[in-house]
């Protein structure tokens, strides 16, 4: 690995917007960039911001967004991904993009990875939505569990409690992963009725995460803007349930850890917009190893192993395709036979 800065977003996009949001990710980039960022991470589905929608109200009232955020969610070969890639090649970093993933009908919560030259090294999708999300988004697969190859060195991505998911977790170490981005959406619903959903045990992950892998981790995670809030808030008991620290804006609370669990940046304030900084020494992952390399001399798949299926879900699968028979043309000097316009017939169609 190559030591560089890297650069973790706390921001609010434009919501539900996914134009003016990769407007906005084109001014957070060249700004990192500018500040000496090689490698800039947003937070879980950024574009175009997570469907807090679903947690404030009963399934009816959730819905009636339902078409404007699938209409402002992402699709992997658009038009709108390759304007993305197109800013990060002028730029010249690497991204790490967390999205809503369009999909023919469906949604996935998605990251992709784009280097310097502006292309995807890699697009992959959440393996289990958490709770109520599965409402909104469908599941991942083994096949886009992996670890590439960036410019500086191994980089990896996962979405929020991934993070709590022991074996998904160990996937990703056994590939010699030495920067890891965990994107968070922002930490701040039902904070005073369920603990685990707020920054003291997210963060607590991302920690843990950098310790178990001995890798970075930048942790980015978004704020609720208050235009999300009057958007989406039209009761005092909707504000409360978003956010019950502050009954508004908030739920940022980025940070970037070390090898050995070590913050690496002073936090914002969770209501407060920017970019966290961090220089990223490979000499640390050196060092946090010598103790605990848990794929290496601390590992012990002896005992202990991990199966992955690395099979892409299919929902159709096709066999016996037979070759199509050539078809028979009838002519004017082909006794017995009529005209007939083309047509094939296959044999695996013959009862």
């Amino acid at each position: 690995m190559q030591a560089i800065k890297a650069a973790a977003v706390q921001a609010a996009p434009v919501f539900m917007n996914l134009e003016a949001s990769i407007d906005k990710a084109a001014l957070l980039i060249e700004e990192a960039a500018k500040n000496g960022a090689q490698l800039v991470a947003f937070p879980e589905t950024w574009l175009p911001g997570f469907p807090w929608f679903i947690y404030l109200g009963n399934p009816a009232e959730a819905l009636a967004y339902f078409p404007q955020y699938h209409a402002n969610s992402l699709a992997v070969d658009s038009p709108q991904m390759r304007r993305l890639q197109g800013i990060v090649k002028r730029i010249g970093v690497t991204v790490v993009m967390g999205f809503s993933e369009r999909d023919a009908g469906s949604r996935y919560m998605a990251q992709a990875i784009i280097d310097p030259e502006g292309e995807l090294l890699l697009t992959r999708r959440k393996l289990k939505p958490t709770h109520i999300e599965r409402t909104v988004f469908g599941e991942g697969d083994g096949s886009d569990l992996v670890v590439v190859d960036a410019p500086f060195g191994r980089l990896g991505a996962l979405n929020c409690w991934e993070h709590v998911q022991p074996l998904m977790k160990m996937v990703m170490y056994a590939q010699h992963e030495e920067v890891h981005v965990a994107s968070w959406p922002s930490l701040s619903i039902y904070r005073d009725l369920a603990y685990a959903l707020g920054p003291e045990v997210n963060n607590a992950a991302s920690m843990l995460y950098a310790v178990e892998g001995g890798c970075f981790v930048l942790a980015p995670c978004a704020v609720i803007s208050q235009e999300m809030f009057d958007l989406l808030c039209d009761t005092p008991q909707k504000a409360h349930l978003l956010n019950p620290r502050t009954d508004g804006p908030g739920g940022g609370f980025t940070v970037i850890y070390g090898p050995d669990g070590r913050m690496l940046c002073n936090p914002l304030e969770e209501d407060q917009e920017g970019i966290l900084y961090a220089d990223l020494d490979p000499t640390a992952i050196v060092l946090a190893k010598a103790t605990t390399d848990t794929v290496g001399h601390y590992g012990r798949g002896d005992a202990v192993r991990l199966v992955v299926n690395r099979a892409k879900r299919q929902v159709m699968h096709e066999v016996n395709l037979a070759p199509v028979a050539e078809p028979r043309r009838a002519t004017a000097d082909t006794p017995g036979l009529a005209a007939a316009p083309d047509f094939a017939i296959s044999p695996a169609s013959v009862q």
